[in-house]
Parts: structure tokens; C-alpha cells; sequence
């Protein structure tokens, strides 16, 4: 078990029959025109769906959706399609319901069948929700009994549906569920037993957003592989060319450092030897890929040589971490580096972890995304767990500490 989940209860320790179970998720599932696009978070959440509904519970299942600010966003964040899938995933008939602190809910739980659910409409159209608000919490407290928290995505905000609401009900009755165990075992793995050679491949913008992360990680891995821009405050700190790259100068002393400390340890660290480069961010249409970046451009991708130097270490790796794409993977041209890890993860025999957020959106994208060993549904959440960050989704599902008022 999780050092973070010590003290909560899991999902089977409860009895749930005919007992009115609020059931937290992330079902904030990516759009394009009204239809779901990627609908992985809802199917990571279908077996703790699943257990509740066959245990006999009364659900209501909840989730935010994006950052819903004006009423136009809220035509556009509506969990109405995400209810009509989960409806048709399950055969079941999805109950979407607008007022979260309504009387609806207590209406429709009393005579819920089992082979029906309410969800409850995007928890971020109501103002207390991102504020923990008490009013929110209230409201909902009324109307259920058992609180179960399966949004590891979400669980690093202080929210009232993650933290309030959790802390709302009795210690005996709230729990997480199987998505939330899978998550934190995949990373205690990397943390306390990975298989090796285990390779972390860092990459994204900014070297600072992974600082943790390589303080964790430093003795466990046996090689790191560094692409996205952060590669170049890596470069700079070694005084290659890096034209107008991004880099992060009151970072250069953390790379040299850290070089350093890898040497020491006789861990690889490995950086890009070419690189597709040009003139602006915006406008791709002319890159090209050179060894030596000239003053007046900006790498954008690895090159083809790092590519292979990249997919030679990949090869032999028994577990990789992936985190950060190789380069602007979006643009067409500049995709290459970034689904060229996916491949390798795809077509070797580790144990490949995919952090969530841009690396997940990358490993769909590229189309190997069916081969990964285990894709993250919480990106920012992910990173604060490994690097030992308390997560206030999972804190809040244990008991009250001595100093804390017990609840009876």
C-alpha cells in the first residue's frame, strides 16, 4: 500500500448496499464539437462504476469540466455527453442532473433503480466548488451516506467535491477506489522497485516544472533521457549554441549540478546531438534539421540522429517514465522526436508509464497509445505525488487527526 494511502479505507472495505454512495471522478474528458475525443478517463473509471453498481449502491457519480467562466461555457462543459456515453457503456440509464444542491437528487435517490444513476451536472458551473465552499458541501452532505474518491487527476485540488464533501461524512464511510490504487501502485513501483535499466524521459518547456521529479527519481533511474525546450537550458549550461531556444538561465547552475551528480552516481544522462530547428514558433513551414543551432533560430524537435541515439537506449529498458513531449509535436513537422519515443515504448518489452497531461495527449496522438503499460490520468497530479507533494484528495479520506474534532 501507498505511504500516501496509509490510514484511507479502499473501496471493498465498505458495504454499499442500498446505501447512497457519492463517487467523485475526473470525467473531464477532451471535446471537438459537442463529441467526446478521447474518452480514456471515462473508461479508467469504469470499474469502480461498475463495483458500486453491482454492490447494490444508490450512485451518484460526479466530475468537473474544464474551466467553465461565463454561460457560453457552460453550453460548451456540460457533462451531457459524457452522461449519454457512460449510459450506453453500461446499458444504463444516466440520470443528468443541473442543480447539484437541489432537491432533485433526494427525490430521485429514494425510488433510484438499479439500473440507474445520477450524475450530477459539471461541479465547477457552481461557485463554492473550486473554492471549497460550504454551501456546495452542505447541500450534498444531505443527501448521501458513503463518499468515494476515484479522480486521481483531480486530487491534487483543494476543491469541495475532492476535500469538503470527503470531509463531510464519517471516517468509516469514505474510501477511493480501483483507479486511484492502480494509479499510486504503478508509481510506489518507480519509487521503491523499478525494474531496471529503468530510463526516465523528462521533457516539455521548463526544466523548473521537473525539478522535483528528478530529485526523486535521481537514484532510482539508470539513465535520463532529456528532449522539449528544457534540453536547451541543459545545453546552455554546457555552453553549446542554442539561437533563440528557450532556456531558463537561473537554471543553468541546477544543470551543471545535476550532470554532476549523475557522473558521480555512474547514471547516463542523455541530450539532444541534432536538432529540427527554425525561424519562429508560428511559422514551421521551412525547418530544417542541423547539428550546430545558428544564432538567429529555435530548436523545435529533435533531430533524426537523437531520435536513434534516443530509441538505442529505449530498447533495452524494462521500465520507462515519460513525461514532457520531445518537441511541438502538435505541428506536423516537428512530431517526429516525440512519436518516435511513443513508438519505442509501443514496441519494447518494459514496463512503460506515460505521466499524463501533454505526454498522454502525445502517446494518443502518435497512435500508440493502446501499447503503453500504464497511461496516467492526472498529469499535474502524478508529478506531486512522486515527488511526495500530500495530495489534499487522499489526505481528506483519512480519519481526523487526535487533534481534530472526531465526528460520531
Amino acid at each position: 500500500m501507498s505511504n500516501q494511502l496509509k490510514g484511507a479505507k479502499f473501496i471493498e472495505e465498505l458495504e454499499l448496499k442500498d446505501q447512497r454512495v457519492f463517487l467523485r471522478l475526473d470525467l473531464n474528458l477532451p471535446m471537438h464539437k459537442g463529441e467526446i475525443s478521447d474518452e480514456t478517463r471515462l473508461q479508467a473509471a469504469l470499474p469502480t462504476i461498475k463495483y458500486c453498481l453491482e454492490k447494490g449502491a444508490k450512485l451518484v457519480v460526479s466530475s468537473h469540466m474544464g474551466r467553465p467562466k461565463t454561460d457560453e461555457h457552460k453550453k460548451t462543459l456540460s457533462l451531457e455527453p459524457v452522461a449519454k456515453r457512460l449510459g450506453d457503456l453500461l446499458n444504463i440509464e444516466v440520470i443528468l442532473i443541473e442543480e447539484p444542491d437541489g432537491e432533485a437528487p433526494k427525490a430521485l435517490l429514494r425510488s433510484l433503480k438499479p439500473n440507474q444513476l445520477i450524475m450530477l451536472e459539471n461541479l465547477r458551473f457552481h461557485p463554492d466548488e473550486t473554492k471549497n465552499g460550504d454551501g456546495l458541501v452542505n447541500s450534498i452532505s444531505e443527501y448521501i451516506d458513503i463518499y468515494i474518491n476515484d479522480a486521481f487527476g483531480a486530487s491534487h485540488r483543494a476543491h469541495a467535491s475532492i476535500v469538503g464533501l470527503a470531509k463531510s461524512v464519517k471516517p468509516k464511510n469514505r474510501a477511493y477506489g480501483f483507479l486511484i490504487k492502480k494509479e499510486t501502485d504503478v508509481l510506489n513501483k518507480m519509487l521503491t522497485k523499478p525494474d531496471k535499466p529503468f530510463v526516465a524521459v523528462l521533457g516539455g518547456a521548463k526544466i523548473s516544472d521537473k525539478i522535483g521529479v528528478i530529485e526523486k527519481l535521481i537514484d532510482q533511474v539508470d539513465s535520463f533521457i532529456i528532449g522539449g525546450a528544457m534540453a536547451y537550458t541543459f545545453l546552455a549550461a554546457d555552453n553549446q549554441p542554442t539561437g533563440t531556444s528557450l532556456v531558463e538561465k537561473d537554471k543553468l547552475n541546477f544543470a551543471r549540478k545535476l550532470v554532476d551528480r549523475l557522473k558521480v552516481r555512474e547514471k547516463n544522462i542523455y541530450l539532444p546531438i541534432d536538432h529540427v530547428v527554425s525561424k519562429s514558433f508560428t511559422d514551421t513551414s521551412s525547418v530544417k534539421t542541423i547539428q550546430i543551432i545558428p544564432n538567429d533560430m529555435m530548436a523545435l524537435d529533435i533531430g533524426s540522429k537523437t531520435i536513434k541515439l534516443y530509441q538505442e537506449v529505449l530498447k533495452t529498458s524494462k521500465m520507462c517514465f515519460w513525461n514532457g513531449p520531445m518537441g511541438v509535436f502538435e505541428k506536423q513537422n516537428c512530431e517526429k522526436g516525440t512519436f518516435a519515443i511513443a513508438e519505442s515504448l509501443a514496441s519494447n518489452n518494459g514496463f512503460n508509464i506515460v505521466g499524463g497531461g501533454d505526454s498522454a495527449s502525445a502517446a494518443h496522438a502518435s497512435g500508440f497509445a493502446d501499447k503503453m503499460s500504464h497511461i496516467s490520468t492526472g498529469g499535474g497530479a502524478s508529478l506531486e505525488y512522486l515527488q511526495g507533494i500530500r495530495l489534499p484528495g487522499i489526505e481528506a479520506l483519512k480519519p481526523p487527526m487526535s487533534s481534530e474534532p472526531q465526528e460520531v
